[in-house]
């Protein structure tokens, strides 16, 4: 059974990552040509996510509707660090920290204009994500 690579990622603020080269990478060391990817982002304020990367300024767009929709502020309830923290857990859990996506012909399955990101909410912070490739057994 194939144990996950992790992957350290240094973010320098709210922005969105590019890791599908990583992810891309732990897929062809695997040799899978059929079966899962999964990937984890192990913090509560930070996800992952699946967007177009062809307009770099689409990117911004997507963080800062985040921000738009969940701005960092003095009301939460649970604020134990800062109101970017306590903001940073409440979109973490509506985007979610774990994709699993499908390996087909040895290559990620995602659409021509589509990358994973790994959405950091409350940075800069010294972050990691995992990647485990899962063969398909009737393959």
């Amino acid at each position: 059974m194939a144990t996950p690579t992790r992957f350290p990622l240094q973010t320098e603020g709210n922005h969105a990552y590019d890791i599908q080269p990583q992810i891309d990478e732990a897929v062809a060391a695997s040799a899978v040509t059929e079966g899962l990817v999964t990937i984890v982002a192990p913090h509560t304020t930070a996800a992952l996510g699946i967007i177009s990367y062809h307009d770099p300024l689409g990117l911004e767009d997507v963080m800062d509707e985040f921000e738009r929709l969940i701005p960092a502020r003095i009301t939460f309830k649970h604020e134990h660090d800062t109101p970017q923290d306590a903001a940073g857990h409440v979109k973490s859990t509506m985007v979610g920290p774990t994709l699993t996506l499908i390996i087909t012909e040895g290559e990620v399955l995602v659409g021509h204009s589509q990358k994973v990101f790994f959405l950091e909410f409350d940075g800069p912070r010294k972050r990691q994500f995992f990647v485990k490739v899962t063969p398909d057994p009737a393959a």
